[in-house]
């Protein structure tokens, strides 16, 4: 595919970016595959505030505007058998073995007699990191769900919570991610097996997990009515599992994981009948 059939476009929400797109390209959604690369952001106070933006790969020619009419039965051979090969792709979760909790039905612990041993030294761990890093003035919440069912054992939320505290969010959430790794190892060394915590700052992965379930929606519709693959930005096992999750009990499409590292992606793919 030639850099002339790929461009990219920038819009105040994915829908307007893809339409721009469109336009620009003098195509139907039909003759491009969508890659969603940025979600828009208000940013705090009208500061930091940016567009979605979106890839287009044109991978046909528009269709002419009175296509003649095919006669011949074997015109449909390839394309029967593309479909086919498409109906067959599994559908992949990533190798991300925690539970992903609903966080914002967290209910907030304050009795420390509820709270048993991981949560308490994770809670130490996790404030003297944040005094090393010179992160000042900071409160931690101790939240928990109910079990869904018998036997199970929900994860502990330890949610920062205090004034500027984005530079524990960084891009994409990495510099959370990060937090949270380096918590849950002390943590689990220390407590001689793994700690079930999950680490959080203000309510951001409850309000990116909201996010990341109304795109994965969004995208699906998108996906069947142009019956294309639409390939979502790189996210991180966490958000990925998030989307399969998400779409994993509807008929019409699948998803699957591309891409290594930082750049693995998850694509919605049609069920094409």
């Amino acid at each position: 595919m030639s850099s002339e059939r790929t461009i990219e476009v920038t819009g105040e929400n994915v829908e307007e970016a893809i339409a721009k797109g469109l336009a620009e390209l003098g195509a139907s959604a039909s003759d491009v595959i969508v890659e969603v690369l940025e979600e828009p952001s208000r940013g705090m106070f009208g500061l930091g505030a940016r567009p979605a933006k979106v890839r287009l790969k044109l991978f046909r020619l528009p269709a002419p505007a009175a296509p003649p009419p095919v006669s011949s039965s074997a015109a449909p051979a390839a394309s029967e058998r593309m479909m086919e090969a498409r109906r067959d792709i599994p559908v992949e979760h990533d190798d991300e073995t925690d539970a992903i909790p609903l966080l914002e039905e967290m209910a907030e612990v304050t009795d420390e007699r509820l709270m048993d041993e991981d949560v308490r030294v994770a809670r130490v761990v996790l404030s003297i990191l944040l005094e090393k890093m010179d992160i000042n003035h900071t409160e931690i919440i101790v939240r928990r769900s109910e079990p869904s069912k018998a036997g199970e054992n929900p994860p502990w939320l330890l949610d920062i919570t205090g004034p500027n505290l984005n530079v524990l969010i960084g891009r994409r959430g990495e510099t959370l991610t990060a937090l949270q790794y380096i918590t849950r190892l002390i943590a689990s060394r220390e407590l001689q097996h793994r700690a079930n915590i999950v680490v959080d700052v203000g309510g951001y992965k409850s309000r990116r997990a909201r996010m990341l379930r109304d795109l994965a929606l969004r995208m699906a519709e998108q996906a069947v009515q142009s019956k294309r693959v639409v390939a979502l930005e790189p996210m991180s096992p966490y958000e990925r599992r998030i989307i399969h999750l998400t779409l994993r009990h509807r008929t019409d499409v699948q998803t699957k994981s591309v891409g290594e590292g930082e750049g693995r992606k998850v694509t919605i793919i049609p069920k094409l009948t």
